[in-house]
């Protein structure tokens, strides 16, 4: 906005008929000054304060915990990070809308907000505008004292000489000199042990992503009636395969070939073809979904989070590595939409990553199987009557019992371990 800028001055002028305020001579020319007003209509450098809101939330989220990361008075830039809310699912980030200084916090740390509140207040400006333009006097001199004391100290042109050893050992207090306090305990009563290290507790309070974990985990226990089935599976094909074609696949496609893409892709396969693990019990009814939408589990410092692969039946090996890669690297560095992880049909879980041997994994509500993985390692099998050795994973499906019976979860998992040790019945379609 525009402000009015007024100011005083004394402008000598030719004696005339305005009212004098001070006479003076200067070479004989008598001059007079008069007191003017000059009012000088300019940009204003203070601009309104504006109110900042927090963004919209996803439908399905309600409510969030703030953490603030900059604090009142501190400047921020535009688009910087000012606060993260952290939801249920996801954190939702609030940047700054413009350059300025945060001049108050309408919610405190940790508290709860909604879509669209107020969050703080931002004094709109660019940065230092408020600040002094020069050091103090004092620290002027002191900074001129010290440049000046760096010049004068001049540099040794020659190392200073080591100083020589003592010839004479130097002189040694005996032991036996010193004298020596007995120390009686009586009888009957033992010293006292002196107990070192820490004996204290600490209580942290739980984010609302592991909040929601546990509950999720919690209800899925108290309603699917879980149960699991093993078995192993030969990795040899496909570790040759990868082995043989990784680098004509990275030049190709730009994307590592790993090893969830095959599990992926037999996920998809098999739950076409037995579609009753791709459905969900709905109160009374049986809902069949003719797509395969696959929730990929991603551990991060906050916790767990299965950002959702979409129509994987139609995807081939880059699509499945090129979205795993997006996907993990987003979850990483918690920049996961809550679209990303809403939906799926079906779970896989690797534990194999940090070394699991065997293990089984829990239900995603509201699906009704999930695949875990293990760790690979040698293991003797018998082949054709002989004992070799061969990389062997251990893999679990848990299904919900009350939607799918144990026939078609064993049918279900060997069509995936049929399928990845030999990858070549996914593209003849056998």
């Amino acid at each position: 906005f525009l402000g009015r800028l007024s100011a005083s001055i004394h402008y000598p002028i030719i004696q005339t008929s305005s009212i004098p305020t001070r006479s003076i001579h200067t070479s004989g020319i008598k001059c007079e000054s008069f007191l003017i007003d000059l009012v000088i209509t300019l940009p204003c450098l203070v601009s309104d304060i504006i109110v900042v809101e927090g963004p919209a939330f996803a439908e399905s989220i309600s409510e969030g915990d703030i953490r603030w990361i900059k604090q009142k008075g501190d400047f921020v830039n535009e688009d910087e990070l000012v606060a993260e809310i952290e939801t249920d699912k996801t954190s939702v980030e609030v940047p700054a809308p413009q350059a300025g200084t945060i001049v108050e916090l309408l919610v405190e740390d940790g508290g709860k907000v909604t879509a669209k509140q107020k969050l703080y207040k931002l004094q709109p400006g660019t940065a230092g505008a408020g600040a002094p333009a020069s050091t103090s006097p004092k620290e002027t001199s002191k900074v001129g004292t010290s440049k000046e004391a760096v010049k004068s100290r001049e540099i040794p042109k020659t190392v200073p000489p080591v100083p020589r050893s003592p010839s004479a050992p130097m002189s040694s207090i005996s032991v036996a000199n010193i004298p020596v306090q007995r120390v009686t305990v009586p009888a009957g009563v033992a010293p006292e042990l002196a107990i070192t290290g820490a004996r204290e507790e600490i209580r942290v309070k739980m984010n609302r992503m592991r909040q929601r974990i546990a509950t999720r985990l919690k209800d899925a226990q108290n309603t699917y009636a879980m149960l699991t089935t093993f078995n192993e599976i030969d990795m040899s094909n496909v570790i040759e395969m990868r082995t043989k074609y990784q680098n004509d696949f990275m030049k190709k496609h730009g994307v590592k070939l790993g090893l969830m893409s095959p599990f992926v892709r037999a996920a998809a396969y098999a739950l076409t073809e037995n579609p009753i693990v791709n459905a969900v019990i709905d109160e009374n009814e049986i809902v069949y979904r003719h797509f395969v939408d696959v929730s990929i589990a991603v551990a991060t410092p906050k916790g767990l989070v299965v950002p959702v692969l979409r129509n994987v039946e139609a995807m081939n090996f880059a699509q499945i590595e090129k979205e795993l890669a997006s996907l993990g690297e987003r979850a990483r560095d918690n920049k996961l939409a809550v679209e990303d992880m809403e939906g799926g049909t079906f779970t896989i879980s690797n534990g194999g990553v940090f070394g699991s041997v065997f293990g089984t994994p829990i239900i995603n509500p509201p699906q009704s199987a999930i695949l875990g993985m293990h760790g690979i390692f040698d293991r003797p099998v018998a082949i054709d009557g002989k004992v070799e050795i061969r990389p062997i994973m251990q893999v679990a499906l848990t299904y919900d019992h009350r939607l799918i019976d144990g026939r078609e979860a064993v049918t279900f998992l060997r069509k995936i371990k049929s399928s990845v040790e030999d990858p070549r019945t996914i593209l003849m379609n056998i």
